[in-house]
């Protein structure tokens, strides 16, 4: 196993490129227990991604019918209450009809039983709002780990199409505004929803009448709240869409404020700030505008049915069709059947923002990714040798970039690959590595088709030391030991020793115990450098890939480097892309590449002879050396 696999910083090309192998459709949830079957479902409007979004909390469905029960007794207590509390109204009213004494005791008793109702339905409230807590950060905590995974099996062209900001917007904003959306209205929507249900049902049986008065309202509130639903979710997809934006910006200020200040682009960077800000503003303050219609809407249309049952049940008791503590108790219910049809509706702002922050988790999900199982095995004993036969590849299809390359590196062989900046150096190696598919073509490792292996398998095999250091956050040792975690102290520290590291290491207060952040920020670059070759020298793999892996050491290090890695290239294959002609005198075979072709190979001293294409790379660098 070696570390340079996840190193990002390749040098690639964006761009899209031609796939030959299959490809999967993302498994979204389909796959463990999220899945419920919605494998490869692309998000495409409300009503699809928020089915797919209800989908996610299928595994924890015996918790959501404890809930569902819970909150059928919260309504149902709170639903009984005006009823109750109308009876007693009429037993005082009554009493006061015909004279004769109020019956305190049968008050009291209604008035007791109304408030145990009332107290039992706001502990199983509790109980309710506790269960559905537990099972949204379950289902967050799920899709957070599924969308990691994806991350992890996306093939490297499509973190080369998404800036970086965009990619951690959706990874970190997106998920969170999903699970306060479902946090906000999963509770609230079901208690809406029955407190409907049992308040209409209490209507009915008190005044049919008045109940199907009540009705009316319903589907005018269906009708204003769709038409407004249209106009505002497509704000909301527009105002998660600048977040990412905004952030790609911000993430990417941040990452080069060094070059920012270095060039005086501070004010550029402002203006460019300011200007997406403003845009997501605009999106926001629209969609929320237009989402926002809804509530006072919804409460013109409650007060105008409360108006019209007010008037209605008042003529109702005076032809004795109804008591008064009916008409009384059927008010209350008028209020509370329209207080939720107005939460539901009010709701719709959280669960349009919810939803389309789902849609864009679901593209990620949803995006191919590259196959890391393969049909066939690799060598037993892997010897190192690398052939690339009637090689084409393109990150663009309408400019290729290598066509039809051919060469063999024999085992044990220190190839070199130089050239002009854009020959295809760092192309070619990452193709062995299986960053990039083929468009044509093959390249083989010991005989066996790489785009056959399993891509662990294959990378497992070769170690990677870029010209872009990459560290994490923790201690020397860690950062080394990443190449080969079960490997000892003492191995860490041989490698250390090998190439150099040691020798820094011991002026650090804790020495190998020193803490780096991601950046390395506490080291020099040169010694970060070393640290990535330590890394890839304790992995020992059998094929060497460095791309300028010393391009950022003093000369002197350099020169004891190069020693060090004699002793690592020896009995294995490596690539070494170098710009620095010098470090490569004793190399096996030189390439020389030219707008992806190899123009010229051989030997330092010969391809000098040749006075082609090497000679005079060589004469203008050492030219612009004298110069300097």
């Amino acid at each position: 196993m070696s570390a340079p696999t996840t190193e990002p910083g390749t040098g690639a090309k964006p761009g899209t490129m031609k796939q030959t192998e299959r490809v999967v459709q993302g498994p979204g949830f389909g796959r463990g227990p999220m899945g419920g079957g919605m494998v490869g479902q692309k998000a495409h409007d409300f009503r699809a991604s928020g089915k797919r979004l209800l989908g996610l909390l299928r595994p924890d469905r015996w918790r959501g019918v404890a809930v569902l029960l819970l909150a059928v007794g919260s309504v149902a207590s709170v639903a009984v209450g005006p009823w109750l509390l109308g009876k007693a109204t009429d037993e005082i009213f009554y009493a006061f009809i015909v004279g004769d004494d109020v019956d305190f005791g049968a008050v009291g008793d209604l008035l007791l039983l109304t408030l145990a109702i009332y107290l039992a339905g706001q502990v199983l409230g509790w109980f309710q709002g506790w269960l559905v807590n537990d099972v949204v950060q379950g289902t967050v905590r799920r899709m957070r780990e599924d969308v990691e995974e994806k991350v992890h099996r996306l093939p490297l062209a499509y973190f080369d199409r998404q800036p970086r900001g965009e990619l951690l917007s959706r990874v970190t904003n997106d998920i969170d505004n999903v699970a306060q959306n479902l946090q906000q209205t999963m509770s609230q929507l079901l208690t809406s929803v029955l407190m409907v249900v049992g308040v209409l049902g209490m209507m009915f049986w008190l005044s049919p009448l008045l109940a199907a008065i009540a009705l009316v309202s319903v589907p005018l509130a269906m009708i204003v709240t769709s038409r407004i639903m249209k106009r505002s979710q497509k704000q909301f997809i527009n105002q998660w869409r600048q977040t990412g934006r905004l952030n790609a910006q911000i993430e990417e200020a941040i990452s080069g404020h060094a070059l920012v200040t270095v060039f005086g682009r501070r004010r550029t960077v402002e203006a460019d700030f300011a200007a997406l800000n403003e845009d997501l503003y605009a999106s926001s303050y629209r969609a929320q505008f237009v989402s926002g219609l809804v509530m006072p809407l919804m409460m013109l249309i409650g007060n105008l049915n409360y108006v019209v049952i007010a008037v209605v049940g008042g003529l109702r008791v005076t032809s004795g069709a109804l008591t008064l503590g009916e008409v009384q108790a059927f008010i209350q219910y008028s209020r509370m059947y329209t207080q939720p049809i107005t939460q539901i509706a009010s709701m719709a702002n959280l669960l349009q923002s919810g939803v389309a922050s789902a849609e864009r988790v679901f593209e990620l999900l949803d995006a191919e990714e590259e196959v890391l199982a393969g049909t066939g095995a690799p060598a037993e004993e892997t010897h190192g040798e690398v052939a690339f036969e009637h090689v084409s590849f393109s990150y663009d299809p309408g400019q290729p970039l290598i066509e039809d390359l051919s060469l063999v590196a024999r085992p044990g062989e220190t190839v070199a690959i130089v050239g002009p900046t854009g020959a295809g150096k760092t192309t070619l190696v990452n193709l062995v590595m299986r960053f990039y598919e083929l468009d044509a073509g093959r390249i083989t490792l010991d005989g066996v088709d790489i785009s056959a292996m399993p891509r662990a398998e294959l990378r497992g095999r070769i170690g990677m030391v870029l010209q872009d250091t990459w560290l994490f956050e923790g201690t020397i040792r860690d950062n080394i030991a990443y190449g080969r975690p079960d490997a000892t102290e003492e191995e860490i520290r041989e490698a250390a020793r090998a190439t150099y590291v040691d020798r820094f290491v011991h002026s650090l207060p804790e020495g190998y115990d020193t803490r780096v952040d991601d950046e390395g920020s506490n080291l020099s670059a040169g010694e970060r450098q070393l640290i990535t070759i330590a890394r890839a020298f304790l992995a020992r793999p059998a094929l060497l890939i460095l791309d300028e892996a010393t391009s950022s050491v003093d000369t002197r290090t350099e020169l004891l480097l190069q020693k060090a890695m004699a002793a690592l290239r020896s009995d294995r294959t490596s690539f070494v892309i170098a710009h620095r002609l010098s470090t490569i005198r004793d190399a096996d075979l030189i390439l020389v590449m030219e707008g992806g072709r190899i123009v010229e190979q051989g030997g330092h001293a010969e391809l000098l002879d040749r006075g082609g294409a090497f000679a005079r790379l060589h004469a203008a660098q050492f030219a612009a050396a004298e110069q300097v």
